[in-house]
């Protein structure tokens, strides 16, 4: 799976458990720390475990490994998957970090959940 289909995959899964305002950032031409970053909110500390939880097991289930920071606080938890590295921020705490400015030269998808 290359990392433009792997940043796919994790964005339906963040669907699948109800993430919020859901983005790619194409990192490709920028940096070398990642393709792509995936970027998505949630409601509360159980929405961001529940959404983290998700894309590490469905991940490994097919093999793929990672490393997770943040899972103690939930304010903002950083998954890395060397490619691609996911970030799933509680709401406040996207607002403050605001990686979409810090990185605002990355081309930017907005992914909406095609299953509503």
């Amino acid at each position: 799976m290359d990392s433009k289909d792997l940043a796919q995959k994790m964005t339906e899964l963040i669907f699948s458990k109800k993430g919020l305002d859901v983005k790619i950032m194409d990192l490709r031409n920028l940096t070398t720390i990642a393709d792509y970053f995936v970027i998505c909110s949630a409601d509360s500390d159980t929405h961001v475990k529940a959404i983290a939880d998700e894309v590490d097991r469905k991940l490994s289930e097919q093999g793929i490994k990672g490393h997770i920071e943040g899972m103690k606080s939930l304010n903002w938890v950083l998954m890395d998957y060397f490619d691609v590295v996911v970030h799933i921020f509680k709401h406040e705490s996207r607002r403050y970090y605001n990686l979409e400015k810090l990185w605002g030269d990355a081309p930017t998808e907005l992914v909406e959940d095609i299953k509503l």
